[in-house]
C-alpha cells in the first residue's frame, strides 16, 4: 500500500492532500487516479471543462490534480490540474496544431533505442531537444545487448555518445539481465521517470524484467527491419517494487516538434558553441572566410549530418511556431464573433 509521499508527493500546504491524487493512466478521455491508498475511475468535472483554453490544459499521466472523491463508487472527478514542474509536449498526431503532454511531473526521461537495425542517431535527438525542454533530464537507453555482438555495442554507443553530448548511455538486456542492476540504480524510490522511444524497442518487455513477471504485453518485431508493431495503446504510470515511478509510454516512430528553442539550445549547443567562434557575427556558415562551423566539419569535428539535422529542426521549429501563431489568431477571431454574436443575440431579446 503506497500513500501520497510514495507517489512523488511532496508537501504543500496550499493544497489539502484529502484531495489530491495522482493520474496514473491516461486512454484517450478516460483517466484512472490514485490517492496512494485507491484507485479511481475519473472523468473531468463541467466547470473544469469550460474553463480549458488550451489542449495543455487536460490532465496527463503523472498530473498532480485536485478531485472530488466518491469513495463507494471508487470514482472521482477532476476539478484542477495542479502545477507541474515538468512536461513532455510533442505535437499531437496528424494534422490539426495541437499540443500532447505525454507525461509530466517527471525527474527523468529514458530515451530508449534498441542495438538491432533500429537504432537511429536523428530520432534521438529529437528525443533529447523535447526532454531539454521538458525540465527532466535526458538518459539514453540501448536495449536487446543480447541481439548484437559486443564490437557492434561499441559502435553505436560511439555514434549515440557524438550526439548525446555529456548524457548518461547505458546498454542492457531485458533477457539476460546485463545492465539492469545499473538501471535499477537510477530508479529512485519517489522519483519519476518515463520511457519514451518507437515501438519494437523493447519497454514493455524492460517494465517485465523490472517487475520479474509479465506486467505488459510483448509483440515480436519484424526481423527484415527491426521494427515493431504498437503494444502499449496508453499512458500508465508503475509503482516498481523498489518504490520508483516508472510510465510507460505507446512507441512514437514520428515524434512532431511543438516547441524547442531552449531545448535546441542545449541538445547542440556544440554547434552553437563553434557558431559564436565564427570569424564574423553574421556568418551564414556557407563559405565565408573564418567560419568555424564549416572548419569543424572539414576537419572532421562536426559531422555534416548532425549539422544538417540541427538545420532541419531549428526550420521545423520555425515552420510549427509560424502555424501556432496562425491558429492562435484564428482562435481568437472566432472567439470574438461569438462574443459579437452573443451581444447582438441579447440585445435582440431586449428589444422584443
Amino acid at each position: 500500500m503506497y500513500n501520497l509521499d510514495n507517489l512523488g508527493w511532496k508537501n504543500d500546504s496550499r493544497y489539502n492532500e484529502d484531495q489530491v491524487a495522482r493520474v496514473i493512466t491516461v486512454q484517450k478521455n478516460s483517466y484512472r487516479v490514485s490517492d496512494g491508498e485507491t484507485e479511481y475511475h475519473a472523468h473531468l468535472s463541467g466547470k473544469f471543462l469550460n474553463e480549458i483554453v488550451s489542449s495543455l490544459d487536460f490532465p496527463s499521466v503523472g498530473d498532480w490534480v485536485e478531485v472530488q472523491k466518491l469513495p463507494e463508487e471508487k470514482k472521482a472527478v477532476i476539478k484542477h490540474v495542479l502545477p507541474r514542474k515538468s512536461q513532455f509536449v510533442r505535437q499531437a498526431a496528424g494534422n490539426r496544431t495541437d499540443a500532447q503532454v505525454v507525461a509530466a511531473n517527471i525527474d527523468t526521461v529514458f530515451i530508449v533505442n534498441s542495438l538491432n537495425h533500429d537504432l537511429n542517431v536523428r530520432r534521438i535527438e529529437r528525443y533529447m531537444l523535447l526532454t531539454y525542454e521538458s525540465g527532466a533530464t535526458p538518459f539514453i537507453l540501448l536495449t536487446k545487448k543480447d541481439q548484437v555482438s559486443e564490437a557492434e555495442v561499441q559502435k553505436a554507443i560511439s555514434s549515440v555518445s557524438e550526439v548525446a553530448i555529456g548524457v548518461p548511455i547505458l546498454t542492457i538486456s531485458s533477457v539476460t539481465g546485463d545492465g539492469m542492476e545499473e538501471l535499477l540504480e537510477q530508479l529512485q524510490p519517489g522519483k519519476t521517470s518515463a520511457l519514451l522511444g518507437s515501438s519494437g524497442v523493447g519497454k514493455s518487455t524492460l517494465i517485465n524484467a523490472l517487475f520479474g513477471e509479465k506486467i505488459q504485453e510483448t509483440k515480436d518485431i519484424r526481423e527484415d527491419d527491426s521494427k515493431g508493431r504498437h503494444t502499449t495503446t496508453h499512458r500508465e504510470m508503475f509503482i516498481l517494487p523498489n518504490g520508483a515511478m516508472l510510465i510507460d509510454t505507446p512507441g512514437m516512430r514520428e515524434i512532431q516538434l511543438w516547441d524547442g528553442e531552449t531545448g535546441i539550445e542545449t541538445t547542440f549547443h556544440d554547434i552553437e558553441e563553434l557558431e559564436k567562434e565564427c570569424k564574423f557575427s553574421d556568418c551564414q556558415h556557407h563559405s565565408e572566410p573564418g567560419c568555424r562551423v564549416q572548419e569543424a566539419i572539414a576537419n572532421g569535428d562536426l559531422s555534416e549530418e548532425r549539422y544538417n539535422s540541427y538545420l532541419k529542426l531549428q526550420r521545423e521549429l520555425a515552420y510549427e511556431k509560424r502555424k501556432q501563431n496562425q491558429k492562435a489568431k484564428i482562435e481568437e477571431k472566432n472567439k470574438w464573433k461569438k462574443i459579437s454574436k452573443s451581444q447582438k443575440d441579447f440585445y435582440k431579446y431586449k428589444l422584443r
